[in-house]
Order: C-alpha cells, then structure tokens, then sequence
C-alpha cells in the first residue's frame, strides 16, 4: 500500500494481487470526475452497464455520467429503490433483464455506483449475467468503500436470512471516492464507521486505539479519513489473500454479525436498523458473550461500547426502534447464519481487543441465556 495526501492530486493505492484476478482500490478525491479517463485506460472500447439507486443518482449519477461522456464511453444507466429490501430475487431479475435490454456484452462491464446493497446486488448480477461480466465497485458510503466493495463477495437475502444466495466475483477495479462520503447523512456515515473499528478489533488492537485518537478528524473529513478507509481496505484485502472463499480465517471478518445480522432480519431489513447499526450491537454482543464464557475482559467490552457509543452508533438491543420478537425468533435466524456448520453454531469470539477467534459449536442455550439477558440490559 502506498500513501498519499486526501487531495485531488493521486489517489492512495491499495493493491489485490490475487492470482490471475488482480485489480486496484483508488482512494481519493474527485475520482467520480476521472472516472472515464481511468476506465478508458483499463477497458478501452468496452461499453458500461450502471447500476445505482434513487439516492445516489441524485448525488452521483450526473458526476458520472459526465465523466464517461467525456472520455467517449458508451453506457446506459438502471436506477433502482434505495434500501437493503433492493436486495432481493426481484431487483436481481430486474438488473440481469435491464443488462441484456441494453446489449451488452460478456466483454462489457457493469458498474456498481452505491453503497452495499447496490454493490452485492451488482456484483451478483454481473457473476451471472451471460455467464460472467465484469464490474467495477463504485463505493459511494463509508461501510462499501472499507468492506463490502473489496473481496469479492456479492449477493442478495432472502426471507430466511441476509446474504443467504449469492457468489464470489471479484471486481476488476474499485473507485472509492471520497467526495461521496461527504453527501452521506450522519447515521450512513456513522454505520460504516462500524465496519472501520471492526478492523482494529479483530487482530489490530493499535489500529484501534489509533481510531480512539483520531475519531473525530475522520467524521471531520480530516486526513485521517483517508489513511482509515485505506488501513481498512488493507486489513480486508489480507484476510482476501489469505482465504478468498471464506473456508476459514476470513470468517473473523463477520465479527459482530452473527448477531448482527438476525437483528436485522428481526427489524424487516428496514430503516430501524441499518447494517453497520446491527454490526455495531453486534460486536458489543460478542465481546460481551465472550466476557460472560470467562475468554474476555468485561472492560474491554465497556471500551468498544464507549467508543462505538461515542460515534453516535447504537450499542445495545435497546437502542433499536420498536420492539423486537422474541428470543425464540432471534435464534432462528442465527441458527440460518452462513457460518453454521451441520447444525452446530460458529461465532466469531473474542480474547480482548484485537484478538478475536473463530468458536465452532456454540452453545445455543447459552446464546440464547446471554440474549434475553441483553433485552434487560
């Protein structure tokens, strides 16, 4: 990885050599505004298929479209809703079809211009689209610039739970331009700021302390905020190298989102709770859990959840809006977690901060003790 200063001048460049499939993550200002001379370069005399959402065609779109104008790339543009519910069989059909409507090759690319949900939701409908497209992420939220554009993985939900039907396909490029995140609304931006901190928590207890010191300079927009969202796209594209299909290390990745990911399956995947919110409870959760088995420090738990809480981020079940079904109905929704292994549950735990671990067979009175522990908390 090479640094560079938060400016217009040259992106930071962080570098994904897996075999065969290399590509590059640009970090940076006005990236939006070269984007056409920078695929030119890279795909010239290709065609671009765009998919976005209503908010960010608003904010982005135009930024775009110029760009690719200018350096006389022909493209056509899909806008679908706003929202996790997007991520679903039917936009899918809708993406794919609207593809195909515009003619456009296997040898073309298809651009995610979004957050998460557009980026899983395009990335998927490139893996399948005449049998495999490739596609370019265009990050436009703080949670898809530091996690879901980089790595590979895309998909959709289901009703039986999140990111349940999907593939890995790796992106040919990522564009992360910082200017985006300065349109995002402060819950957006503070819910991608969770994925930041999971980071240093995992196995990078100095990334997090850093984080501790300069919090307020990355929400400012200060140079921080790049030299973050790199230090994250980093620590990804190791875990990436490392395990690229998520057979083991790259699980600790999905710290937090065991829980996470049922709170968000028990809210409606609705505005009451927003990904990065539910991982955010989420690793208080499992730093809790970990207290409670005796593996962890209870103060270390106490310092995530001050320093999460302090990002004006939500901390504990409580905080979420409305009431939530039962604890019965929770451990349903663990028990579809993607890491279950033949009915046995898998949780990403932890030793302290920076020292989580991946525990097979979970006990799931336990788990479901601690939760409705957690309601009265």
């Amino acid at each position: 990885m090479s640094s560079a200063p938060s400016d217009r001048a040259e992106p930071i460049r962080v570098a994904v050599p897996l075999p065969g499939r290399e590509y590059e993550i640009l970090i940076g200002r006005g990236l939006l505004d070269r984007a056409g001379v920078l695929l030119a370069e890279r795909f010239p005399g290709r065609r671009f298929g765009i998919v976005t959402d209503t908010e960010v065609a608003r904010a982005q779109l135009p930024r775009l479209t110029a760009s690719l104008d200018a350096a006389g790339l022909s493209h056509s543009a899909l806008v679908l809703p706003h929202g996790e519910k997007t991520k679903s069989f039917e936009r899918l059909t809708e993406v794919v079809e609207g593809l195909l409507a515009a003619r456009l090759e296997r040898g073309d690319l298809v651009i995610a211009l979004g957050g998460g949900v557009i980026g899983d939701l395009a990335g998927f409908a490139a893996s399948i689209t005449r049998r495999g497209m490739r596609f370019v992420q265009m990050p436009t939220s703080l949670l898809a610039q530091v996690d879901s554009s980089v790595g590979g993985k895309t998909g959709i939900n289901s009703p039986q739970g999140k990111n349940l039907i999907g593939a890995f396909h790796q992106p040919s490029l990522v564009l992360a331009d910082l200017d985006a995140l300065d349109t995002l609304p402060p819950r957006e931006f503070a819910a991608g700021y969770a994925e930041v901190a999971k980071y240093g928590l995992i196995d990078d207890a100095p990334f997090f302390f850093w984080l501790e010191e300069h919090r307020r300079e990355i929400f400012d927009g200060g140079p921080a905020r790049a030299e973050a969202i790199a230090r994250a796209c980093a620590a990804k594209t190791r875990f990436v190298l490392e395990d690229e299909m998520e057979t083991g290390v790259r699980a600790l990745l999905n710290l937090g989102h065991t829980f996470g990911h049922a709170l968000e399956r028990a809210t409606g995947y609705s505005s009451r709770l927003l990904h990065g919110e539910g991982v955010a409870i989420g690793m208080v959760l499992a730093h809790g859990f970990s207290a409670r088995l005796g593996l962890a420090p209870s103060q270390d738990t106490s310092r995530v959840e001050a320093h999460l809480r302090g990002a004006g981020l939500p901390t504990r079940l409580a905080d979420i809006p409305g009431d939530l079904p039962p604890t019965a109905v929770l451990m349903d929704a663990i028990a579809q977690d993607k890491k279950v292994v033949r009915g046995a549950l898998t949780f990403i735990l932890t030793r302290g901060i920076g020292q989580s671990f991946i525990e097979k067979n979970v006990d799931a009175a336990a788990v479901h003790q601690f939760i409705d522990d957690m309601r009265q908390a």
